[in-house]
C-alpha cells in the first residue's frame, strides 16, 4: 500500500512540476525578457530547486572514457560488465559492488583509478521492481552464488575488491570454495568498509538493526511492487524508503546542501550549482532490494552475527574461512567512517587465521568517512595506491 501511495503522491506532484518547469523556462532563460525582471532569478531559483527535489532519479550514466562497457554475464538480478579497454590489461580485477540502496555506478572513481592498469569487471546490480516475478525470490544465498561463478569465471590470476555491504558475502563465498578445494582462489580480497562483525564499533545502522525484531522489518519496510513496473507483485525493500534512511542519517547537512545549492543559482554561481547536480544526481539514485536478501542479512550479519560467530550457512554447508590459505587479504578501513564502525572489517583477519601473516595487512585511512575510502580525493591518493601495492606484491599465489 505504501508504495502505491508513493506513486500516487508522485503523479499527484506533476501539475506543480509543469509550473515550475514553466516559471524556471520564463525566469531562467536567458532570451526570454521576463529573465531580467529584479525577482526573475529568485523565482528560476525556486522553480529548479522544487523540481531537483520532487523528481525521480534514474540509474547515472558511467561517464567513463576510454572503455567500452560490455555485458559478460547476465543474470536476473546482476549484470557482470566488463570495461573493455582497447590495450589489453595484465591484472584482472572483480570489483563487488554493494546492493544496499544506490547503483554500481556509485563506485565510479573506484573503476576510474583501476582502469589504467587492470582489466576490470564490476557487479551491475538490478533495480528488483525491474525483475519479474517469474525470475524466483533473491536470497544472500544466491548472492553468495552469483559471487562464486563470477570468480570460476574470471579465474586465475583475479584480485577480488568488495566495498561495504558485499565484503559479507565474498568472504563467504571463497571460504566456501577453499573448503571444497577448488582450484580457482582469487590471488588477493581486499576488503573495505564492510559489516564483517558488526559487534565491533556498533554505529546507527548496527543499532537499528539489533533495537527491532525481524517483524518490524518485515512489517514497515518491506512493500510489494505495484502494477507499472515489470516486478508487479514481488516484495521489496523500497529505494525510496532508503533514501529516506540516507537523509535521516544527516538531515542537517543534506538541508545545508540544498540551501546552499539555491543561493548558488541566485548567485549565478554554474559550477558550484553543477557540482551539487553531480552528487545528488548519484546519492537520490536508489532501487529496491530483493525483501529476501534484505531480511536475510539483517538477520545473518546484523543480529545473528552468524560469520564471526562460526555458524553462517549458505544451503546448509558451513562457512568456514580459516580454509582459506591461498588468497591474501587486505582490510581498508575510514577512520570516521559511520556506517561501518571502526574493526568490523579488521575482523576478518581473526576469521582468515590461516592465511599467513606476510599475506595479510590493515589499514585504517585518517580522515575518511563511509564514501571517502572508495571515492574522492582522498580513495584516489592514499587508498588506492596501497590497494595497487598490495595486488602487485602478491600477483603471482
Amino acid at each position: 500500500m505504501l508504495y502505491s501511495l508513493y506513486e500516487a503522491q508522485h503523479t499527484a506532484l506533476q501539475p506543480m512540476r509543469y509550473a515550475a518547469e514553466f516559471w524556471r523556462g520564463w525566469f531562467g532563460n536567458p532570451f526570454s525578457p521576463f529573465s531580467y525582471a529584479p525577482f526573475a532569478r529568485r523565482v528560476a531559483a525556486s522553480s529548479e530547486l522544487f523540481l531537483r527535489v520532487t523528481q525521480r532519479y534514474e540509474k547515472p550514466a558511467w561517464r567513463i572514457d576510454g572503455a567500452q562497457q560490455e555485458v559478460a554475464l547476465d543474470r536476473p538480478f546482476c549484470r557482470l560488465v566488463h570495461f573493455r579497454q582497447p590495450a589489453p590489461k595484465a591484472h584482472k580485477v572483480l570489483i563487488v559492488a554493494p546492493l544496499s540502496g544506490h547503483h554500481a555506478t556509485l563506485l565510479r572513481d573506484t573503476v576510474r583509478a583501476f582502469l589504467p592498469e587492470h582489466d576490470v569487471w564490476i557487479t551491475d546490480w538490478v533495480d528488483a521492481r525491474m525483475v519479474p516475478l517469474t525470475a524466483g525470490p533473491f536470497h544472500l544465498a544466491d548472492y553468495v552464488e552469483y559471487v562464486q561463478e563470477w570468480i570460476r569465471l574470471l579465474s586465475p590470476g583475479l584480485h577480488v575488491v568488495s566495498v561495504c555491504q558485499p565484503t559479507v558475502p565474498v568472504l563467504a563465498a571463497i571460504a566456501l570454495m577453499a573448503s571444497r578445494g577448488e582450484a580457482c582462489a582469487p590471488l588477493t580480497m581486499t576488503m573495505m568498509g564492510g559489516p564483517i562483525d558488526a559487534r565491533r564499533s556498533p554505529t546507527a545502522v548496527n543499532n537499528l538493526a539489533t533495537r527491532r525484531p525481524m517483524s518490524w522489518f518485515d512489517r514497515n519496510l518491506i512493500h510489494r511492487v505495484p502494477p507499472k513496473y515489470p516486478g508487479y507483485m514481488r516484495n521489496v525493500y523500497p529505494g525510496f524508503l532508503q533514501h529516506l534512511g540516507f537523509v535521516a542519517m544527516n538531515p542537517d547537512r543534506h538541508l545545508i546542501a540544498h540551501w546552499d545549492y539555491y543561493n548558488h543559482l541566485l548567485q549565478g554561481d554554474g559550477g558550484s550549482a553543477e557540482s551539487h547536480r553531480r552528487f545528488y544526481d548519484e546519492y537520490n539514485a536508489v532501487l529496491d532490494m530483493p525483501a529476501e536478501y534484505y531480511l536475510d542479512t539483517v538477520k545473518t550479519v546484523f543480529k545473528e552475527f552468524a560469520l564471526p560467530r562460526g555458524r553462517m550457512l549458505v544451503r546448509g554447508e558451513l562457512v568456514r574461512p580459516q580454509t582459506i590459505r591461498d588468497t591474501a587479504l587486505l582490510t581498508v578501513e575510514g577512520e570516521l567512517d559511520d556506517i561501518s564502525g571502526n574493526g568490523q572489517t579488521e575482523a576478518a583477519h581473526l576469521l582468515c587465521l590461516n592465511i599467513p601473516r606476510d599475506r595479510r595487512e590493515h589499514y585504517v585511512a585518517p580522515g575518511v568517512g563511509h564514501y571517502g575510502i572508495f571515492s574522492g580525493r582522498r580513495w584516489r591518493d592514499t587508498i588506492f595506491p596501497r590497494v595497487r601495492g598490495f595486488m602487485r606484491r602478491h600477483q603471482s599465489s
